[in-house]
Protein backbone atom coordinates (compact mmCIF):
# COMPACT_ATOMS: atom_id res chain seq x y z
CA UNK A 1 0.00 0.00 0.00
CA UNK A 2 1.51 3.22 -1.02
CA UNK A 3 0.67 5.71 1.97
CA UNK A 4 1.41 2.70 4.69
CA UNK A 5 4.46 3.58 6.41
CA UNK A 6 4.98 0.07 6.77
CA UNK A 7 5.28 -0.66 3.74
CA UNK A 8 7.91 1.87 3.32
CA UNK A 9 9.66 0.39 6.09
CA UNK A 10 9.53 -2.85 4.25
CA UNK A 11 10.33 -1.44 1.04
CA UNK A 12 13.61 -0.08 2.43
CA UNK A 13 12.37 3.65 2.11
CA UNK A 14 13.74 5.03 5.49
CA UNK A 15 17.04 2.79 5.86
CA UNK A 16 15.44 0.84 8.85
CA UNK A 17 17.49 -1.83 10.40
CA UNK A 18 15.80 -4.73 11.40
CA UNK A 19 15.58 -6.98 14.41
CA UNK A 20 14.74 -9.63 12.28
CA UNK A 21 13.56 -10.68 9.12
CA UNK A 22 12.60 -13.71 6.79
CA UNK A 23 10.49 -14.23 3.50
CA UNK A 24 7.46 -13.28 5.21
CA UNK A 25 7.82 -11.03 8.06
CA UNK A 26 10.26 -8.29 9.52
CA UNK A 27 11.06 -7.20 12.74
CA UNK A 28 11.99 -3.54 13.88
CA UNK A 29 12.19 -1.58 17.07
CA UNK A 30 9.42 1.03 17.97
CA UNK A 31 10.25 4.45 17.28
CA UNK A 32 8.05 5.37 20.65
CA UNK A 33 9.20 2.47 22.84
CA UNK A 34 6.84 1.62 25.58
CA UNK A 35 9.27 -1.00 27.29
CA UNK A 36 13.14 -1.48 26.88
CA UNK A 37 13.10 -3.48 24.45
CA UNK A 38 10.02 -2.75 22.05
CA UNK A 39 10.26 -4.07 18.96
CA UNK A 40 7.18 -4.43 16.16
CA UNK A 41 6.83 -7.68 14.04
CA UNK A 42 4.83 -6.72 10.57
CA UNK A 43 3.94 -9.16 8.07
CA UNK A 44 5.16 -7.93 4.70
CA UNK A 45 2.20 -8.22 2.65
CA UNK A 46 0.04 -5.39 3.38
CA UNK A 47 -3.32 -6.36 5.73
CA UNK A 48 -4.86 -3.83 7.73
CA UNK A 49 -5.58 -6.02 11.26
CA UNK A 50 -5.90 -9.08 12.34
CA UNK A 51 -9.88 -8.74 11.54
CA UNK A 52 -8.38 -9.44 7.57
CA UNK A 53 -5.65 -12.22 8.44
CA UNK A 54 -6.89 -15.14 7.06
CA UNK A 55 -3.48 -16.98 5.93
CA UNK A 56 -2.47 -19.37 8.65
CA UNK A 57 1.08 -20.27 7.68
CA UNK A 58 1.61 -16.20 7.85
CA UNK A 59 -0.19 -16.71 11.32
CA UNK A 60 2.32 -19.13 12.53
CA UNK A 61 5.46 -16.91 10.30
CA UNK A 62 4.39 -13.85 12.94
CA UNK A 63 4.26 -16.12 16.14
CA UNK A 64 7.31 -17.74 14.97
CA UNK A 65 9.13 -14.43 14.63
CA UNK A 66 7.88 -13.07 18.43
CA UNK A 67 10.16 -15.83 19.53
CA UNK A 68 12.68 -15.40 17.13
CA UNK A 69 13.29 -11.77 18.34
CA UNK A 70 12.44 -12.68 21.48
CA UNK A 71 15.60 -14.90 21.69
CA UNK A 72 17.83 -12.37 19.37
CA UNK A 73 16.85 -9.53 21.73
CA UNK A 74 17.60 -11.20 25.12
CA UNK A 75 14.30 -11.31 26.35
CA UNK A 76 13.61 -14.36 28.75
CA UNK A 77 9.86 -12.95 29.97
CA UNK A 78 8.05 -11.03 27.16
CA UNK A 79 4.64 -9.76 26.44
CA UNK A 80 3.00 -9.28 22.75
CA UNK A 81 0.17 -6.91 22.17
CA UNK A 82 -1.97 -6.71 18.81
CA UNK A 83 -4.22 -3.56 18.34
CA UNK A 84 -7.26 -4.00 16.34
CA UNK A 85 -9.09 -1.16 15.39
CA UNK A 86 -8.61 2.01 15.84
CA UNK A 87 -10.85 1.91 19.29
CA UNK A 88 -8.34 -0.68 20.52
CA UNK A 89 -5.60 1.40 20.00
CA UNK A 90 -4.23 0.60 16.74
CA UNK A 91 -2.46 3.35 14.83
CA UNK A 92 -0.77 2.32 11.62
CA UNK A 93 -3.29 -0.08 9.91
CA UNK A 94 -0.90 -2.56 8.91
CA UNK A 95 -0.95 -5.56 11.01
CA UNK A 96 1.36 -5.92 13.53
CA UNK A 97 2.27 -7.69 16.60
CA UNK A 98 4.30 -5.52 19.84
CA UNK A 99 7.15 -7.17 21.36
CA UNK A 100 8.05 -5.65 24.82
CA UNK A 101 9.97 -6.41 27.99
CA UNK A 102 12.88 -5.99 29.90
CA UNK A 103 16.31 -7.50 29.35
Amino acid sequence: MEECIFCKILNGDFGTEFVYENDYVAAFNDINPKAPVHVLVVPKVHIASLNELEDKNLMGELLSAVRAVAQKTGLKAYKTLINTGKEAGQEVFHLHLHVMGDK
